[in-house]
C-alpha cells in the first residue's frame, strides 16, 4: 500500500529549555524506546561490526569467526530482532516456503493430506503456507494473490470447482512450480497428482452388484468437478456392464448437504433404490445419518460405499465400505512432486495417478431386502438424474 506523506510549513517557535530536575537527569542515560522494527544497522552499531557481518550470521555463513558470531547472536536476542524472511527472499531470489491451497478445509481427508505435505516439506527445510478456498473460485483468486506476495518457492493446489487455467495463470504469473491435486484444470500445463477416481468408483459399484443390488444410485458431488465426473464414469461403466440403469443425486461434497439431499432417496420415485455409491466419505456419512433418522438402517436395509477412507470411516456404526486413498501418503507425494519441480524446472509436466483400494466393511454387507422389487434390465444409456443441491 503506498504511503502518502503530507508536510506542512510552520513558523519556527522559540523553545525554552527547562532546568533539568534530578528525576529528568536520571532518565537522560536510560535507553530510548524504539518506535519500529530493529534493523541490521541497529545490531551492527551496538557491537561495532558491519551490517554485512550481521547478515552473514543470519544466513548461517561459516565465514564469520565463532566469537564474533556469538556476539552478534547475543545482540540479536537482546534487541529481539525478527528476521524479515520476505525481504531476504526478494534479495536472494529464493524462498523457504511452499503454499498449499485446498478446496475444503472441513473435509478430514484434506487435514490428513495437509499433514503429509507439511511432513515432507519440513524434512526438506521448507515451511508450509496454508490457504483454503471453500470451493469458491473468487476466494481462490484472493487466496493465491495473497500467498504470492510471500513469493513461495512452489504451490500445491487442489482447485475449486469451476477453476479455469487462464484465471489461475493471471494470478500465478510466471510461477511454474505448481502441482494440481486430484482435480484437472482444462488447458493447464502444470504437474498433476490425481487419484484413480474412475477405477475406484467402478470397484465400489461392482461390489454392490455382486451383493445382489440392481437399483444403485451415485450420490453426491457436482458434475462441474473433474473428480466427480471421473467417479461417475466408473460407476456408470459398472452399471452398464451389468445392463442396469444409472441414477445420480447431486449434493455438495460435505456431510451436511448430503444429509439434506439424502431425504430425496426416500421419495416415491426412489423407494426401490437399495444402495448408493457415494462421492466421498463425508457424503456417505451424511447419507447414512439421514437414512438412520428415517428408520432405514445402513448396512442392513441399505448399502453404502464411500471414497477416501478417512479415519472416521472405520469407527462409524456401521463401519463404512470405502476406497482407501491414504491421504497422508498422497500429501507426501504431492510435496515430493513440487520439490522435484523446484529442483528441475526444465522437466516436462507430469500427470500421476495414485491407485486406490476397496476396503469392504459393514455398511455394504446387506443384500436387497425381499420387500424391494428388482428392476428389469434396461439400456445402458438410460439416465435418471436428480439434483437436490442449491449450491
Amino acid at each position: 500500500m503506498p504511503i502518502h506523506v503530507h508536510s506542512c510549513h510552520r513558523k519556527p517557535r522559540r523553545v525554552m529549555h527547562a532546568k533539568p530536575t534530578p528525576e529528568a537527569t536520571e532518565d537522560i542515560d536510560a535507553p530510548r524506546v524504539r518506535r519500529g522494527a530493529v534493523t541490521l544497522r541497529d545490531i551492527a552499531g551496538a557491537i561495532g561490526v558491519s551490517r554485512a557481518t550481521v547478515s552473514l550470521v543470519l544466513r548461517g555463513s561459516p565465514l564469520v569467526h565463532a566469537r564474533t558470531r556469538a556476539r552478534v547472536e547475543a545482540e540479536l536476542d537482546r534487541q529481539n530482532y525478527v528476521y524479515n524472511r520476505a525481504a531476504a527472499n526478494l534479495r536472494q531470489r529464493t524462498s523457504s516456503s511452499i503454499a498449499l491451497v485446498i478446496n475444503d478445509l472441513s473435509n478430514p481427508f484434506f487435514a490428513e493430506f495437509a499433514a503429509g505435505v507439511d511432513e515432507a516439506l519440513a524434512a526438506a527445510g521448507y515451511v508450509t503456507l496454508l490457504g483454503s478456498t471453500g470451493e469458491s473460485t473468487q476466494r481462490q483468486q484472493a487466496v493465491l494473490t495473497s500467498l504470492m506476495e510471500h513469493t513461495p518457492a512452489g504451490i500445491i493446489l487442489s482447485p475449486a470447482e469451476g477453476s479455469q487455467a487462464q484465471a489461475l495463470t493471471q494470478v500465478l504469473g510466471r510461477q511454474r512450480n505448481v502441482v494440481l491435486f486430484n482435480r484437472e484444470v482444462e488447458g493447464a500445463q502444470w504437474d498433476l497428482l490425481a487419484l484413480d477416481n474412475a477405477q475406484g468408483a467402478f470397484l465400489a459399484c461392482r461390489h454392490l452388484i455382486a451383493q445382489g443390488h440392481q437399483r444403485i444410485v451415485f450420490f453426491g458431488g457436482h458434475a462441474a468437478s473433474s473428480s466427480c465426473r471421473q467417479r461417475r464414469a466408473g460407476y456408470a461403466r459398472a452399471m452398464q456392464e451389468a445392463d442396469l440403469k444409472v441414477q445420480y443425486v447431486e449434493s455438495a461434497p460435505n456431510r451436511q448437504d448430503a444429509a439434506l439431499c439424502g431425504v430425496g432417496l426416500l421419495s416415491n420415485d426412489a423407494q426401490a433404490v437399495t444402495a448408493a455409491v457415494c462421492y466421498n466419505d463425508s457424503v456417505a456419512l451424511g447419507l447414512m445419518a439421514a437414512l438412520a433418522k428415517h428408520g432405514i438402517v445402513p448396512g442392513r436395509d441399505f448399502a453404502v460405499t464411500g471414497f477416501d477412507d478417512i479415519a472416521e470411516a472405520a469407527l462409524f456404526t456401521p463401519a463404512l465400505t470405502t476406497l482407501a486413498a491414504d491421504p497422508r501418503a498422497r500429501g507426501r507425494q504431492a510435496a515430493q512432486l513440487v520439490l522435484q519441480r523446484i529442483g528441475s524446472p526444465e522437466l516436462a509436466s507430469q500427470q500421476l495417478t495414485a491407485a486406490v483400494a476397496l476396503n469392504i466393511r459393514a455398511s455394504s454387507a446387506c443384500a436387497p431386502t425381499p420387500h424391494m422389487s428388482s428392476p428389469p434390465p434396461s439400456s445402458p444409456s438410460a439416465h435418471f438424474p436428480h439434483k437436490a443441491s442449491g449450491r
